[in-house]
This record gives C-alpha cells, sequence and structure tokens, in this order.
C-alpha cells in the first residue's frame, strides 16, 4: 500500500522550496557620491537600475532584476506599514538602509540570498545620508560608494579626488570619470549613463547620455601584443 502524505506534509510537492539557481545578473556598477548640497548617484543604461523611492529616496542596484523588484516591493510594504501609524513620524534613508541589511543577511542565511548589490541615498533635516549593502548582507556608509568593479576600480579615484564641498558641475565630472574608467576596463559596461540628484527639495533623474571615449591607444589596437601564446 502506497504512503500517502498530506499536502502540508514535510515531504509532500506544495513544501517543495525554489531558489534563484540560474540568476540573470546584468550590468556592471552604480556609483555615488555626496556632493556639497546633497547625493549623486551614476549608473550606465547595462542593466543598472535607478529608482526614486519616498523612504530612501534614491535606491541604484546591480544584479538580477526581478530580485530587484522583490526588494523594492519590501520596500513599498515597509512604507505603507509606517504610515499607518501616522505619528508624525517618518522612515529616512538610514533606517532603510538598516532594513535592507537586516532582509538581505535573512535571505543569505536561508540560502537563498537577492542577487543584487544595492546604493542607498537620501537627505533628511538637512542630513546627507549614503550607504550599500550587498548580496550576502555586507555593508557600510561612506562618503562615496560602488557596486561590483566599481568597488575595485573607481574607489580608489574618489579616495584620491572627493571632497565634502564639491559643487554638482565637479561631481558630475567625477562620476564621468570613474564611468569612463569602467567603461574601459570592464567588458560588461557600456558607454550610456544617466546621473541622479538629491537634494533637501526633492529627486531628479537626468536623461541618459553618452560619454566622450577615445578608442585610440596601442594597447587597445592590439592588447595581445607581446602577450606569451599570442
Amino acid at each position: 500500500m502506497a504512503l500517502k502524505l498530506p499536502q502540508n506534509s514535510l515531504l509532500g510537492s506544495q513544501s517543495d522550496s525554489q531558489r534563484t539557481l540560474y540568476p540573470y545578473v546584468t550590468g556592471t556598477s552604480v556609483v555615488a557620491l555626496k556632493y556639497k548640497d546633497g547625493i549623486l548617484m551614476a549608473a550606465d543604461m547595462g542593466g543598472q537600475f535607478i529608482r526614486i523611492h519616498p523612504a530612501v529616496q534614491e535606491c541604484g542596484a546591480s544584479g538580477e532584476i526581478s530580485d530587484f523588484q522583490e526588494i523594492l516591493r519590501y520596500l513599498n510594504e515597509l512604507i505603507l506599514y509606517d504610515n499607518m501609524w501616522d505619528d508624525g513620524n517618518s522612515l529616512g534613508p538610514k533606517e532603510v538602509h538598516n532594513y535592507l541589511t537586516r532582509v538581505m543577511y535573512n535571505r543569505r542565511n536561508k540560502f537563498n540570498p537577492l542577487w543584487n548589490s544595492l546604493v542607498l541615498g537620501g537627505v533628511k533635516n538637512g542630513n546627507k545620508y549614503l550607504g550599500t549593502v550587498r548580496m550576502i548582507g555586507v555593508n557600510f556608509e561612506d562618503n562615496h560608494v560602488a557596486t561590483r568593479f566599481g568597488n575595485h576600480l573607481v574607489r580608489p579615484i574618489l579616495r584620491q579626488e572627493w571632497h565634502e564641498n564639491l559643487s554638482f558641475e565637479d561631481g558630475v565630472k567625477l562620476l564621468e570619470k570613474c564611468m569612463r574608467v569602467l567603461l574601459y576596463r570592464d567588458r560588461s559596461a557600456v558607454n550610456k549613463l544617466q546621473i541622479a540628484k538629491i537634494t533637501e527639495e526633492g529627486v531628479t533623474i537626468h536623461q541618459p547620455y553618452s560619454l566622450k571615449t577615445y578608442w585610440e591607444f596601442s594597447t587597445f589596437e592590439n592588447p595581445a601584443q607581446g602577450a606569451i601564446g599570442s
């Protein structure tokens, strides 16, 4: 006689666990920095995302698109729950960053991580906040942050050239320099980028535009010259 298991049994078909075994991880890096009046964030158009959210104001992400949609759903539920209290207080970017660090770490511990690296920025009561969290819960707050290859290739540039009195124009130039380095060095990067700005007055996401590049360097023309086995 065959053993018939109830539907809610541990071995029942409905208890099977689903995992993102083959995530569609796209794009390269999101780079963000504080400047004199607020926050600037840049991402190329090859799969990164910049979204305006009422709590964090600005959220940039690299990685799996559907997982980022899931994160936005979490944020929408969080803000709805916070608004239901109607107590005159509201969550700011720091609180949302702390919340997402717990979400990412919790999902990592369940061996079902959200395949994203996030950058969160905002200005509340005159205080600028910029932080990042990765798919396994690693997180920090800083004056400038970057995801994926940007964390290795452009953070040294930001450490050398960033200062707290950066104007909007100088901040944009610094971000363009970082994105150009990524374009030259990261095969996944594309030439078109988008920059977002946060101030006390609100958020502006500027139209995408293309970087000016120069590809006539000799190492670009014949990269294998002199290499062993070429």
